[in-house]
């Protein structure tokens, strides 16, 4: 679980530095690639979400 947090904030601080970059830059390209991350980083959860799920689902009986 402490990976999960640990990927958690560097994703956090990695949107953060493209959004900074963007402001001081301009270039669109820096917040195509936070916008990229964002959504990536949400599919990834909403993954671990998903099988976290099912394995409270998929109690064997003993």
């Amino acid at each position: 679980m402490w990976l999960l947090r640990l990927l958690a904030v560097l994703l956090v601080v990695a949107i953060g530095v493209c959004l900074i970059v963007y402001a001081f830059t301009g270039r669109r390209d820096y917040l195509r690639v936070a916008g990229r991350l964002f959504r990536y980083g949400l599919l990834f959860a909403l993954g671990i979400f998903a099988l976290m799920f099912i394995e409270r689902l998929a109690i064997i009986p003993i």
